[in-house]
């Protein structure tokens, strides 16, 4: 007989550990979470915040790479997604930049406005102030279980940043990045780092937090969700059927409901292998279709992301002498870490953090940009005034993406510029590829399809340079482009900026959208307002899958926020049926 459960959580990443945790609060309640990847308790690539690009192939990724990209001169992307106990959360960047409230009011339910989803956000957190930093107290949470604080004082070079950001128009507002309340402006971005180490979402399901009724298996790979029409002809979710990494199968019940929480990538194939999804697409891998829903794999979004590096004439403003300069770099940054939970590999090495509203430039520089259709009270990107259009940041040494080579030698000093667009209009899909669970998805993000997007994304990078060669904290300081005898410092117009745009531009491993949320007329929509599939009882979806647009930022927060918010209405929906 298959084992039963009130709750079956569809995958273990940043949303599912959520979930759980907060439904294993009611001692009566039974869970089970099934997560792909191996336990993370023991990854020290993992717990280590400077290790993460370590964990973006190999068996702690979904080994996922996008379609050529036509917007990127045909360019293949990786797109790193965690495969382990606590997914993404585990392997990302640490960044805690919510967006601001204007990006969640525009989903237009009053359960998901900018107000609500920071107070869900809020309630993930155990914020450890700084004596450096001016911390905004209402903004924080003080007894979740994601430790969150202020990286270290910053490098110099984060210092001559925010210099450079104040010298540009872009005040200085320590914690904008918590308050959600600053499209133009300066800041510093919460890392998920505390004394050294990283929190995930595994935190909320093991360690201190572990509790007897929920039950953890590892490297159990969701095949699809089991559903059964009852005698009134309604289709309900029964249980999920998994396969172990020796291709061996299991069924599991549900008593209540089954919970998908696989990804912006890994629902959406849940959903497909289970029959639900557009039929056309079902059909072609000869899926039964179940539930006739277009919007399944649709509305890909990820925010485009750019790295641009430059040379510095001066030694010590950046991180190079521990990280690149030293041939043995990671060992011994991994022994300091081992021993103190201190040095390089402690902090994720990002500096200053900064919004900011372009279309004006845009409106007075470019005829194509005026011309563009738009709603009142907004520019081309669909934004309105209170939301950014591009956000930059910078590194503290040089590094970034795993295919960058060119490593600065010692007396060589590098950083980059990172933009990445906000309220992108390309939108890309997911498919399945077959019915095996093990294959990858078809992922094709279709980045910089859409030409309003290459326009703002040039333009952002245009202003990006001129922060670096004419902003108060560096003009005088930098050398050139990096690697040596690069040119692109010297570019000046948005049309010069385009073809260096297409040729870097990557992702910024922020996807989502594919199981959007939306009315029941809205031919796109996959979810209610409650993360119910529509024509299926006992279905959710929690996870940013479920996102209609892209929030101004980085999509780790949004998660926690999302999946606190599913464990609520999961949990008043059974307080509910008990009452009767």
């Amino acid at each position: 007989m298959a084992e039963t459960y009130d709750y079956i959580i569809c995958g273990g990443g940043t949303c599912g550990p959520v979930i759980a945790g907060r439904l294993s609060e009611d001692p009566s309640l039974k869970v089970l979470v099934l997560e792909a990847g191996n336990p993370s308790k023991d990854m020290d690539d993992v717990h280590m915040p400077g290790a993460w690009t370590k964990n973006h192939s190999g068996h702690t990724d979904w080994n996922i790479v996008s379609t050529p990209q036509a917007g990127l001169n045909g360019k293949v992307c990786n797109l790193p997604r965690g495969r382990l106990l606590g997914g993404s959360s585990g392997t990302n960047g640490t960044i805690c930049v919510r967006g601001v409230k204007q990006d969640y009011d525009d989903w237009g339910f009053p359960e998901w406005s900018g107000d609500e989803m920071f107070r869900a956000m809020k309630k993930a957190e155990t914020f450890h102030p700084k004596e450096w930093f001016p911390h905004v107290e209402d903004a924080h949470g003080y007894d979740g279980p994601l430790h969150i604080a202020p990286a270290l004082p910053p490098l110099p070079i984060a210092e001559r940043m925010f210099e450079n950001f104040k010298s540009k128009g872009l005040p200085y507002r320590p914690d904008m990045f918590s308050t959600g309340e600053t499209p133009n402006g300066c800041g510093h971005a919460m890392r998920t780092t505390y004394e050294g180490r990283r929190t995930t979402a595994a935190d909320y399901i093991t360690a201190d937090q572990e509790r007897s009724n929920v039950t953890i298996i590892c490297n159990a790979t969701v095949d699809k969700v089991i559903l059964e029409r009852g005698a009134d002809g309604t289709l309900e979710a029964k249980g999920a059927e998994y396969v172990d990494k020796d291709s061996n199968r299991t069924r599991v019940n549900t008593s209540r409901e089954v919970i998908v929480a696989g990804g912006t990538y890994c629902s959406p194939a849940i959903l497909m292998r289970s029959g639900i999804g557009p039929k056309k697409d079902l059909e072609a891998v000869g899926v039964p279709v179940q539930v006739d829903l277009p919007g399944v794999g649709e509305n890909l979004q990820d925010h485009q992301l750019i790295f641009m590096y430059y040379e510095l004439k001066e030694a010590d403003l950046t991180d190079d002498a521990r990280v690149n300069h030293d041939p043995n770099a990671y060992e011994n940054g991994h022994k300091e870490w081992m021993e103190k939970k201190t040095g390089w590999l402690a902090n994720f090495p990002f500096g200053a953090f900064g919004f900011a509203r372009l279309n004006d430039r845009l409106e007075r520089d470019s005829e194509e940009w005026r011309n563009f259709p738009r709603r009142e009270g907004r520019d081309p990107m669909d934004l309105t005034e209170t939301q950014p259009n591009m956000e930059f940041f910078n590194t503290i040494c040089y590094g970034g993406p795993p295919e960058y080579t060119d490593f600065p030698k010692e007396g060589q000093w590098a950083f980059s510029m990172c933009a990445f667009l906000c309220g992108l209009q390309s939108r890309g899909e997911v498919k399945i590829k077959s019915l095996d669970p093990f294959q990858p998805p078809y992922v094709d993000p279709r980045y910089l399809d859409d030409r309003r997007d290459l326009l703002m994304m040039s333009e952002g990078v245009r202003f990006a340079n001129e922060l670096v060669m004419e902003g108060a904290g560096t003009k005088d300081i930098v050398k050139g482009g990096w690697p040596p005898g690069a040119e692109h410092h010297k570019y000046k117009t948005n049309e010069q900026w385009q073809p260096f745009v297409k040729k870097y531009t990557s992702t910024s491993y922020h996807p989502g959208g594919t199981c959007k949320l939306g009315k029941k007329d809205d031919k796109m929509a996959v979810v209610d307002q409650y993360l119910q599939v529509y024509g299926v009882k006992g279905l959710r979806v929690a996870d940013c899958s479920v996102m209609p647009t892209l929030h101004s930022g980085h999509t780790m927060m949004p998660a926690f926020g999302i999946a606190e918010k599913a464990a609520e209405y999961v949990l008043q929906a059974a307080h509910a049926v008990d009452l009767q």
